[in-house]
């Protein structure tokens, strides 16, 4: 008697702590993960220069906290409300703030910067932009400023004067800004030297590139916007990198050594002595890269230092690194032996040392010690779900610098004997990290799970087989919480599937979107599969995908259908697929090709034809019609209309800039041609992503077209 009371009574606390969880909302799963269940962290955490200091902010970045590498107890450093008063400026928050020097900050507002002093509690305006200025870039010492107004750069001087570099009427020709779309790693284009006397610039002519129109419908009536866009096969922009000498105010420029003026300039970087500006130069096949040494003050081609080739792809995405400030030689990242590793070369072109070895990929170089003799990098090590951080000395030595898997950032001080790291895992939604330089680890902070209390299901990790038979992929599972393996589940999977992206990670919930933790306790179960062709896996994993785009991304999908139809609790006639962009191209191309394994598909901003896409990217991955005619036509979903057997909704952003219109359109058309009824959702006026409080609606669109067709 008494066990059946407990028993009972154990049954009531279930059911009780059961209903008194709290319930996910679409709306949070869109908006929240990041805000209300965003893990505790050392915000905007920043080494104080040349000290064992560090501070951080609280309050919405109002309040700058400090502490120290020997007491972590924290104190005000200063608040937002002193500058203002200060400075006399209406700082809202304290994001962007730079140190100039142990006791000095740099903050700007409204294009107006301003220094502000810690111990006298005073500051001064510094630098004034204009209204227009975009793209400001600061020098070394934080006097003279670089911007550009529309197609043409300016900077002010440490007079306040404004100075014209570049005074192009033709809006063609435009200088300061990204090129080549912001492929190989570009993500700006003005460049000082280091110790400004010079300023070094990207210079596109887009005379021949193609106009393409966008509809504004704000206007009355609607106008067209016309967008530079090089579609593939078709004439592209053409590059220069201009060197502008302040002293003589003269620019030289550098054209393609090649005399192939559609070939690509990218990876600039300044010696450290100003006297040679290196150029990473790519043949618009993008099979040939040569690493390109010019004299600054003349633009006379000195040397190259190295070349790579490829039958695939060659794709510089790294400058090269000057460690130490008194020696040219640098560091250069290559993926020549299959991985992206680090080589240490002379500026006369002698290969010093290659630095390591790995079977990994090395990412990115987040700094080095002032003596330049040890480099910081991240890596993803041997699991390529992880994103650890290392070192190398000059001589190839590697130390591994965070000790726990998972998905690490580590802020480096400047005398490089101290280690921030902030990483979250599979189990761990967030913890800080300070290491000593014998990487001994004392925690700063750990922070609780935001999704306690609240109905969360569960995720799996684990690898299967690709289609080669031997790869090992990761994927993802996600279950409801009230998970019962008894019951049979519909499956969602959500793909990618293209180059640069990586879905599983082994971060807090995996890398999952927490509206795919709402969409599990709506009965369903959520499944990623990072197939062939996706990042962090090395050249040979990527590279399978040159020239069909497609074709082994949907076998390794299949494979990932394979094992869930393996499971039994999964209902194999239930199936959907979701992606967006090269997603969107996977699930029109899954929808299509293997028309019996999904009932329901939804594709957001989807390539439907590869020579409908920008050259840098689909080039690289499909080279032209001419040369690859029959790669386009097996890649491209409209030879495929009539295949299609389950429901699709097709969704566009009509101001999509990335992946336009044309695609979902001419998609449509087809299948109105063949007489085929699908679904179609545009999204006015946005672009490639759907943001802010429409992103809910899209999700909601998305989510119930599943829900209510998938059955």
């Amino acid at each position: 008697m008494n066990k059946k009371i407990i028993l009972f009574f154990s049954l009531f606390l279930a059911i009780s702590t059961q209903a008194q969880l709290k319930k996910i909302t679409l709306e949070d799963g869109v908006l929240q993960q990041g805000r209300k269940f965003g893990a505790d962290k050392l915000t905007g955490f920043q080494w104080i220069p040349n000290t064992n200091k560090y501070v951080y902010y609280t309050d919405a970045w109002s309040k700058m906290m400090s502490a120290t590498t020997t007491d972590a107890k924290t104190a005000e450093l200063v608040t937002l409300s002193n500058v203002n008063a200060a400075l006399g400026t209406k700082l809202k928050n304290f994001i962007g703030t730079q140190w100039i020097d142990a006791t000095t900050i740099l903050v700007s507002d409204n294009g107006k910067y301003f220094t502000y002093s810690l111990t006298s509690k005073s500051g001064k305006n510094i630098q004034i932009a204009s209204e227009n200025a975009d793209n400001q870039t600061f020098d070394s010492k934080k006097e003279n400023l670089a911007f550009t107004e529309e197609n043409n750069l300016y900077f002010f001087n440490k007079n306040k004067d404004k100075v014209a570099v570049t005074s192009n009427s033709d809006k063609n020709i435009v200088s300061g800004q990204t090129i080549s779309r912001s492929e190989f790693g570009i993500s700006n284009g003005i460049f000082w030297s280091p110790k400004s006397t010079y300023l070094a610039f990207y210079q596109k002519d887009e005379t021949e590139v193609a106009d393409y129109p966008l509809l504004d419908i704000t206007e009355t009536p609607g106008k067209l916007v016309n967008l530079k866009y090089p579609m593939i096969g078709q004439k592209s922009e053409k590059p220069s990198v201009g060197i502008y000498n302040l002293a003589s105010g003269k620019t030289i420029f550098i054209a393609p050594k090649s005399g192939n003026v559609n070939d690509y300039l990218t990876n600039l970087s300044w010696s450290s002595d100003e006297k040679y500006i290196l150029i990473a130069e790519l043949n618009r096949g993008q099979n040939d890269m040569s690493l390109n040494v010019y004299d600054a003050n003349t633009g006379v081609f000195v040397r190259t230092i190295l070349n790579e080739k490829n039958s695939n792809w060659v794709e510089p995405e790294h400058d090269a690194y000057f460690p130490n400030a008194n020696s040219n030689n640098f560091i250069w990242f290559s993926e020549k032996d299959g991985f992206q590793n680090l080589y240490y070369y002379s500026i006369e072109g002698k290969l010093i040392k290659q630095l390591t070895n790995n079977k990994f990929p090395a990412r990115e170089i987040i700094g080095s010690n002032p003596a330049g003799t040890e480099i910081y990098f991240k890596a993803t090590g041997e699991i390529g779900t992880n994103m650890l951080v290392y070192k190398v000395d000059l001589k190839g030595k590697q130390t591994l610098i965070t000790k726990d898997l998972g998905v690490h950032n580590v802020i480096v001080s400047t005398d490089g004997n101290w280690f921030f790291d902030e990483y979250s895992n599979h189990s761990t939604p967030s913890k800080s990290l300070l290491y000593n330089k014998n990487l001994k680890a004392t925690t700063l902070l750990e922070s609780k799970n935001k999704y306690e209390g609240y109905e969360m299901g569960t995720a799996e990790i684990k690898t299967i087989k690709s289609a080669d038979g031997t790869t090992d992929l990761f994927t993802r599972l996600i279950k409801p919480s009230n998970f019962d393996a008894t019951k049979k589940y519909p499956v969602l999977v959500y793909v990618y599937g293209g180059p640069h992206a990586q879905l599983v990670t082994n971060s807090f919930l995996d890398g999952a979107n927490l509206w795919m933790y709402w969409m599990a306790e709506q009965g369903y179960l959520v499944f990623t599969v990072d197939n062939r062709g996706s990042d962090n896996r090395g050249f040979a994993f990527e590279s399978v995908i040159h020239g069909r785009l497609g074709v082994n991304e949907m076998d390794d999908q299949l494979k990932g259908v394979e094992y869930l139809k393996s499971l039994p609790y999964v209902d194999g006639n239930r199936l959907a697929v979701h992606g967006w962009s090269f997603g969107g191209f996977m699930t029109t191309s899954l929808m299509l090709r293997k028309p019996d394994t999904f009932k329901v598909g939804v594709a957001g901003g989807p390539v439907t034809d590869w020579k409908w896409y920008e050259i840098m990217y689909g080039e690289r991955y499909m080279d032209t019609p001419d040369e690859n005619q029959k790669g386009f036509d097996e890649a491209s979903t409209l030879n495929y209309v009539n295949n299609l057997k389950g429901k699709l909704l097709l969704i566009h952003g009509t101001s999509d800039d990335t992946v336009v219109m044309q695609h979902n359109l001419a998609l449509v058309k087809k299948f109105i041609e063949a007489g085929k009824q699908v679904d179609f959702f545009p999204y006015p006026m946005a672009k490639h992503n759907v943001q802010g409080k429409d992103r809910v609606h899209l999700m909601t669109k998305v989510l119930n077209y599943v829900i209510d067709n998938n059955k």
